[in-house]
């Protein structure tokens, strides 16, 4: 059972809603992304307790389990990057394929507990570094190895967007 590389720029959620998870970018202040992720990720860590989270509902999508084990890592890459944005001036991004790392990390092998506990962890950091962003720090630049330039501001909605739609995945579909 492999997973389809995920291979869509998803930049377009910070111009128009997602017609999947209803997720609005412009309908999201920027001093409410700490609290939104750390719903979010308590909402996600609760999924990992119910019987079947190991389970790929199809056989080319992930499980719950690899979901909240992406978003999980997805906090911890945004987190690098926004502090990255913080310190230096126009940053480019390393690259970081989600794919292989899902499969380098055997995200399918997890423990649905563990997991709960580093996603909560990840996005408490994330939330944190959010929470320290004043002023004129939203609108610090960086980009990703595509081309793509982000705000701080940017940037945060559009990981918002990630969680949003992966939490969409697992308990709203």
């Amino acid at each position: 059972m492999t997973i389809e590389p995920d291979t869509k720029d998803w930049t377009w959620v910070l111009s128009r809603p997602c017609p999947d998870c209803g997720y609005d970018a412009s309908a999201t202040a920027a001093e409410r992304l700490p609290d939104l992720l750390r719903a979010n990720a308590a909402a996600l860590a609760a999924v990992m307790a119910r019987p079947g989270a190991r389970t790929r509902p199809a056989e080319h999508v992930w499980s719950p389990l690899e979901y909240a084990c992406h978003v999980r890592d997805v906090h911890r890459v945004f987190d690098g990057r926004v502090r990255l944005m913080l310190t230096t001036d126009d940053p480019a991004f390393e690259s970081w394929d989600q794919d292989a790392t899902a499969v380098a990390e055997r995200y399918d092998l997890a423990d649905p507990a563990d997991v709960a506990g580093e996603l909560t962890e990840a996005a408490e950091i994330v939330a944190g570094t959010y929470a320290g962003v004043v002023g004129a720090q939203w609108s610090r630049v960086g980009r990703r190895s595509d081309g793509a330039v982000f705000t701080v501001e940017s940037l945060g909605r559009y990981h918002l967007h990630d969680a949003v739609h992966h939490l969409w995945d697992v308990a709203g579909r």
